[in-house]
C-alpha cells in the first residue's frame, strides 16, 4: 500500500530513479521542480527538499507518493487563489510511468482532497492537458466536474472543479 510523505533527503537515490524514468525535463507534476533546482548532488537535492518544506508555510504542500523505498510520484496542494492556482490548479500530480494504471493517482488525489478539506477548502481546481486522458479520468473518478477546455501557453487544458462539501454545478464550456 502506498503512502504520502513529506519530501525527504533519505529518498535521494529513489527519487533520481523516478526522475530518470520520466526522462529529461521538468514534467514531473506535483514535485515542484524548477529549472534552477540542482537535484543530482546530495547538497543540491537537500536544498531542493528544504525549499519544498519552506513552501508549506507559503501556501503549497508537497507530498511524495512512495511504496517502501520506491518513489511512485508526487502531488502538490496549493491553497489560496493566486495566479499560479488559477493557471495550475489547487492540486497537481504526476505518477512515474512504471506505476501508472494501478490506481495510485486516484488514491493519492483522494488523500490530498482530504488534506484540502482539513484546510477548510470547500472546492478545488485541477488543470490537466486536454489530451491527458489518464489525468482527466483520475480527476473525474474523484468527483471532478469539467468547467472548460481553454487554450493556454502550453496548449489546450481541461479545468475541473471538485467540491469538498455540498453540491457543485459547473457549466462546461469549450474555448
Amino acid at each position: 500500500m502506498p503512502d504520502l510523505i513529506a519530501p525527504s533527503t533519505h529518498l535521494h537515490t529513489a527519487w533520481l530513479e523516478a526522475h530518470t524514468e520520466w526522462g529529461p525535463g521538468l514534467h514531473e507534476d506535483g514535485f515542484g521542480l524548477l529549472t534552477t533546482d540542482e537535484v543530482h548532488s546530495p547538497t543540491g537535492f537537500a536544498a531542493w527538499v528544504a525549499r519544498l518544506a519552506d513552501k508549506t508555510d507559503r501556501g503549497t504542500r508537497h507530498r511524495w507518493i512512495v511504496q517502501g523505498d520506491r518513489v511512485l510520484g508526487g502531488i502538490a496542494l496549493r491553497h489560496g487563489s493566486g495566479e499560479s492556482v488559477l493557471r495550475l490548479g489547487h492540486i497537481g500530480f504526476g505518477i512515474r510511468p512504471s506505476a501508472r494504471r494501478q490506481g495510485i493517482g486516484t488514491w493519492a488525489l483522494g488523500e490530498m482532497l482530504s488534506e484540502a478539506k482539513d484546510l477548510d477548502m470547500n472546492r478545488v481546481l485541477l488543470v490537466c492537458a486536454a489530451d491527458n486522458v489518464a489525468s482527466a479520468s483520475t480527476i473525474e473518478r474523484n468527483g471532478g466536474i469539467l468547467e472548460a477546455i481553454q487554450d493556454t501557453e502550453h496548449g489546450p487544458a481541461r479545468r475541473y472543479w471538485i467540491s469538498l462539501g455540498g453540491n457543485l454545478t459547473v457549466e462546461s464550456t469549450t474555448t
